[in-house]
């Protein structure tokens, strides 16, 4: 059985961006936040950790600090970049500790699950 990955674009509507090789990020681990129908978690949303998120990462069960070598995942630290489900990060935002966010490297299937402007309120250049 093969895996389709949807069309690599953003939510802007441009080509998806890198969002991180190190640590290798994304669904396919090919360092962007592509994905496919196979993605549950629609791992599309490129965010840069921070370490309030991380604590509620961990909290709500999904401790994305503490290092898998059997996985071969290094454990994230702030300033990390790491494609994170775009439900987890949209439960942030209610949370009010969601992470910055890359819009050119996010996925645009994340727009499924978070609205624009809630990812365009996290943007990096945003003042």
């Amino acid at each position: 059985m093969s895996v389709k990955m949807d069309p690599s674009l953003n939510v802007l509507g441009d080509r998806l961006e890198p969002c991180s090789s190190d640590p290798m990020t994304g669904f396919f681990r090919n360092g962007a936040c592509d994905t496919c129908d196979a993605d549950q978690g629609s791992h599309t949303v490129c965010a840069i950790m921070t370490a309030e998120f991380l604590a509620f990462s961990k909290y709500v069960g999904n401790d994305l600090s503490t290092p898998m070598p059997a996985y071969g995942f290094p454990g994230l630290k702030p300033g990390d970049r790491w494609c994170l489900c775009a439900s987890r990060f949209l439960q942030a935002h209610d949370e009010g500790c969601a992470p910055k966010v890359n819009l050119a490297a996010t996925h645009l299937r994340a727009l499924q699950i978070v609205p624009l402007d809630v990812l365009e309120h996290y943007a990096l250049d945003r003042a």
